[in-house]
């Protein structure tokens, strides 16, 4: 049993479900990565699943697991009672800030550190999942909980404490594999905003971008590869973009 369709916890249900395990995914949204993807492109990708052999339990929500007897009981939200040999969950972080309010410290969706990654005291630096950080290219701060920004902000907070005065103006990318998809985001992946999708061939390769306010705030590379800093410039640009001046951006030719 997985509990949780986003980023995590489709990853680890593609992976048990390759190595030959029954898997059943609980989530409270409508389709797999609802609140990454466009609408059709999770539905899309819930179908994969299904045809993988995975069982979907969308809108439903885990309240509480039980130990009955070496068993593993979730009950949900609504009452259902399901037994499972071995449970995942993938529902994200709670984070850890205490310290640093207790430190004086100013919090606000995270540790806030200025461009070379200082707190509100410079003699501390806080760097990847709990920093919050501005960027300039999407000109607002962010909190990110991946990979790519853990080990470019961490390398720059050390450089930066050895004596650097560096600003971090990285815009980190994230990624995932799913069965025969695979992606590489770039930006303010959030599904509520508009989107055009590019598709080379649909829902199986292609390139979704994400617009506001006239500027791509984010890039969907959905099997499209080694175009990350391609998108990191796009998104950089003022703009004003449309679908028809979108439309071919990416890949971009090397």
């Amino acid at each position: 049993m997985v509990i949780g369709g986003g980023f995590i916890g489709s990853e680890i249900a593609a992976s048990l479900a390759l190595n030959g395990n029954k898997v059943v995914m609980i989530f409270p949204g409508k389709d797999i990565g609802g609140r990454l993807f466009p609408q059709a492109l999770a539905q899309f990708v819930s179908s994969v699943y299904e045809q993988k052999g995975v069982e979907l339990l969308p809108g439903e929500e885990v309240v509480a697991l039980e130990i009955r007897d070496d068993e593993r009981v979730l009950k949900t939200r609504d009452g259902r009672e399901i037994i499972a040999d071995g449970v995942v969950a993938g529902i994200g972080l709670e984070l850890n800030v205490e310290l640093a309010q207790a430190a004086g410290l100013k919090t606000e969706d995270g540790i806030v550190v200025d461009e070379h990654l200082r707190t509100s005291r410079p003699d501390i630096y806080s760097a990847g999942d709990v920093a919050s950080f501005y960027n300039p290219a999407l000109g607002k701060r962010l909190r990110v909980e991946h990979e790519d920004n853990a080990n470019s902000m961490g390398r720059m907070a050390g450089r930066n404490m050895a004596g650097k005065s560096e600003s971090y103006n990285h815009l980190p990318f994230f990624y995932s594999d799913m069965f025969h998809l695979g992606y590489e985001a770039v930006g303010e992946v959030d599904s509520r905003l508009e989107t055009f999708a590019d598709w080379k061939k649909p829902n199986e390769e292609g390139v979704v971008y994400y617009l506001k306010e006239g500027r791509v705030c984010a890039v969907l590379l959905w099997n499209v590869w080694e175009q990350v800093e391609a998108a990191r410039k796009l998104i950089a640009e003022s703009g004003p973009f449309t679908a028809k001046n979108l439309k071919g951006r990416l890949p971009a030719q090397s």
